[in-house]
Parts: C-alpha cells; sequence; structure tokens
C-alpha cells in the first residue's frame, strides 16, 4: 500500500514539473513585449535594456526557467511587474475568493448530482431517467458564458431580483456576499451538475449489472438498499474521479465565469494580468491552477485506491 501512495505521489510531482515547464514556455510566447508594455509613451533605447537587464529578460530562456523554478521551490512566487508587491501577497485574497465560490458551488452541486444519478439509475429508461438524461445533455452542451448571460438578462435585468455583477465593495454584509454569489454559483452548479449526475447513473448502472446484484434482486433485497449498500459503494471509484476534475474545474476552469460577473478571483486576476504583461503573476496563478487541478485529481485516485481492496492487490 505505502508504494502504490509512493508512486502515486511520484507521479504527481512529475506531472507538476512538466505543468511548469509549459506554463513558463506559455507566457514566454505570449504576443507583446513586457518591457514596452511597462514603460509605455516614456521608452527609450536606454531605459528599454536596462529594465530588460533588471527583469533578466537578457538571459537565455532556459537559465530564466531554472531560476524561476528555483525560487518556487523555495517559496518565491517573484514579485509584480505592475504593483512591485510579492506575488503572494497579492494573490492571497483573490485565491480566497475563488475557493468560496468553488466550495458554495461544490456544496450545492455534489449532493444535488448524486441524487439525480441516483434516481436515473433507480428507475431506468423511465420517463424519470429519461428526462434528467435528456435535462443533463442539455445543459452540459450550453457553454457557462450563455448559461451566465441568459440568468443576468431573466433574473438581473428582467425582474432585478439580482445584482448582475458579483463587485462588493467597502465592507459588504453577509446577505450582500450572498446575493452577490447567487448567480455565478448557479451558473457552476448547472455546468458541474450534468457531469456528475451522467458519471453517477453511469456507474450505478455498470454495478446493478453485477452477477452478485442480481443474486440480491432474487433473494428479495429492496431496490433502495441494493442501490445505496451493494452498488454505490463499489461505484465510488469512477465517482470520485469525476467529482476531482469538477473540483479541479471550479477553482481552475471558472475565469470566463469570474469575468462575466466581475467576480474578484483568481480567474479574473490573471485575465487583468495577461492584459498587464504581468508575467510573474500570470505564471504563479497558472502554476496554482495547475497544482491545484494534479492535486484534488492525484486525492481521488488515492481514495480509490483506499476504498477499493481489488486495486491495492493488483498494484
Amino acid at each position: 500500500m505505502i508504494a502504490v501512495l509512493v508512486r502515486r505521489l511520484l507521479a504527481g510531482i512529475i506531472t507538476l514539473w512538466a505543468a511548469s515547464v509549459l506554463v513558463f514556455a506559455g507566457t514566454e510566447i505570449l504576443p507583446g513585449d513586457v518591457v514596452t508594455a511597462i514603460l509605455g509613451q516614456t521608452k527609450t533605447p536606454e531605459s528599454v535594456a536596462a529594465l530588460r537587464e533588471q527583469l533578466q529578460l537578457d538571459r537565455p530562456a532556459a537559465a530564466r526557467y531554472f531560476s524561476w523554478l528555483g525560487d518556487i521551490l523555495r517559496g518565491d512566487l517573484g514579485e509584480s511587474l505592475i504593483s512591485g508587491r510579492p506575488v503572494a501577497d497579492v494573490i492571497k485574497g483573490w485565491l480566497a475568493n475563488t475557493l468560496i465560490l468553488a466550495g458554495v458551488t461544490a456544496l450545492f452541486a455534489i449532493p444535488i448530482s448524486f441524487a439525480l444519478g441516483l434516481l436515473s439509475a433507480a428507475y431506468p429508461n423511465s420517463p424519470l431517467d429519461r428526462g434528467i438524461s435528456i435535462l443533463t445533455l442539455m445543459v452540459v452542451s450550453v457553454p457557462e458564458f450563455l448559461t451566465a448571460s441568459i440568468l443576468v438578462l431573466v433574473l438581473a435585468v428582467q425582474f432585478q431580483l439580482l445584482p448582475a455583477t458579483s463587485h462588493v465593495s467597502g465592507s459588504p454584509t453577509t446577505g450582500e456576499m450572498l446575493r452577490a454569489l447567487v448567480l455565478p454559483v448557479t451558473t457552476l452548479v448547472i455546468a458541474a451538475l450534468a457531469h456528475m449526475t451522467r458519471m453517477t447513473r453511469a456507474a450505478i448502472l455498470d454495478v446493478l449489472r453485477s452477477p452478485y446484484v442480481e443474486m440480491a434482486v432474487l433473494k428479495g433485497v429492496p431496490k433502495r438498499r441494493i442501490i445505496l449498500h451493494h452498488a454505490l459503494p463499489n461505484a465510488l471509484g469512477p465517482i470520485l474521479n469525476v467529482v476531482a476534475l469538477v473540483l479541479g474545474y471550479l477553482v481552475s476552469g471558472v475565469v470566463i465565469v469570474e469575468a462575466v460577473f466581475a467576480y474578484p478571483g483568481l480567474g479574473r486576476l490573471m485575465l487583468d494580468s495577461v492584459g498587464y504583461r504581468d508575467i510573474p503573476m500570470v505564471q504563479a496563478i497558472a502554476l496554482i491552477f495547475c497544482a491545484f487541478y494534479i492535486g484534488v485529481n492525484l486525492l481521488a485516485d488515492l481514495l480509490v485506491v483506499l476504498t477499493d481492496p481489488r486495486l491495492q492487490e493488483a498494484k
């Protein structure tokens, strides 16, 4: 068991290193010149050369990558080129906002999708199953920005029940924060619900076709007990994997939703940083996204191994 955990951790570390290479390479090929963007109209050949030397842009890309990687390993994310503040200090509040948004979304999306998936699997090919399948197929086909735009048009513009943006100033009350979160959370719940519902249904139905489940049916075991005590525990593997994918998306893939609702999260900060050519900020945020996505998937893999003795024996 320890060997399995070690192998998975090593695989996660190697994947994160590969992601760091891609992040650095991606920022290297961004269009435009960061020095020109910073200096603007006041640039001169001397100031350009001095700033390039200060930012170490005159060094080879490989040397800058290993220097950047060494700083990351020491916990130094660099300094923002725009504000001059440490990147870690800047992103702290934005990261907390993204985690709040992801946490509230998961709090609603996971139990609702579990319930819909279990209902659909309990009554296969019934009108209820067909209705849930059609609804999830429709939802999964609609991009997030369109869902967000429809919600804003209906709930914020037409009926004026909720604010169109999630930007709050000053010291907002709990009620104001909750009202600001309703639209982005609803958009993300709709986007995440379809994937988890369909995977839960497929995993449960796959287990229900097993011989031991058929034997339980022949013995007269109630359907509810078969699903909850026999099928669900053995279907946790694929369900946990899709939950991990959705959690990774809720943190690293919400750039569009945060931009549409002007939500002060990491996704919006990354968009602003790309526009300002704040390369250290873009690199740090992209690496945080990659680390979180790899981390939740690694955690899901470990939980699957821990909950399935067959995988432990196979390894």
